[in-house]
């Protein structure tokens, strides 16, 4: 927006060419017609949609994990934001329109702290049943570490997860998932974060479980 000190011709309000002309508490301005843009549905902006789309579904539902699991890589954004940005990076596949997630690639938390080892995933009653090797005292990892847990269900589109469960020493977490999710395949994350929750790891992707 311009202003004009003095008015154009003493002032002018509407629109002339590309700009418009108005008058705010006494004050001329004129500020410029926005631009118009040919095609708002190209093909590229139409790919970028079908990408944030997939991904917004998948991450939305953990909002309160990666407030947790991705603060420590939110530079002048949010963790979801942080999140959002790697995933559409690393995690999308496929061509448009038929983007799909690669699960395998998919972090629930991201940082320094050391990331469990030794991880299995099975299932029986209604349950997510999962275990790793304890490997405190590794580097920066301690016993007390708590796991944040994540169980994707691509079928229905939902999500249980568990921001502060067992401890990296207990070596095992089970979460109980609905009833109709039984025979849906799920897939399985556990990050850790540190008993302050300053430092956080790798989230681990325990791989895709038939729930039993």
């Amino acid at each position: 927006m311009g202003k004009i000190k003095k008015g154009i011709l003493g002032g002018f309000s509407g629109k002339v060419g590309t700009v418009v002309g108005a008058n705010w508490k006494s004050i001329s301005y004129m500020r410029s017609l926005p631009q118009k843009v040919k095609n708002p549905r190209t093909l590229l902006q139409r790919k970028q949609r079908g990408k944030f789309s997939i991904v917004m579904a998948l991450l939305k539902p953990l909002t309160a994990i990666l407030r947790i699991g991705w603060k420590n890589c939110a530079k002048n954004q949010t963790p979801s934001n942080a999140a959002m940005a790697y995933t559409l990076a690393n995690a999308v596949t496929g061509t448009f329109p038929d983007f799909k997630i690669d699960y395998t690639k998919v972090l629930i938390s991201q940082g320094s702290l050391p990331s469990v080892t030794g991880c299995t995933a099975t299932s029986a009653g209604r349950k997510i049943n999962l275990s790793w090797d304890d490997n405190s005292g590794i580097g920066t990892a301690n016993a007390t570490d708590r796991t944040l847990v994540a169980i994707v269900n691509p079928t229905k589109g939902e999500t249980v997860s568990l921001a502060e469960g067992t401890t990296r020493a207990d070596g095992e977490q089970s979460i109980d998932v609905p009833n109709d999710w039984v025979g849906n395949k799920v897939e399985v994350y556990l990050g850790l974060a540190s008993e302050n929750g300053k430092e956080v790891a790798n989230s681990v992707h325990f791989g895709e479980v038939t729930v039993a």
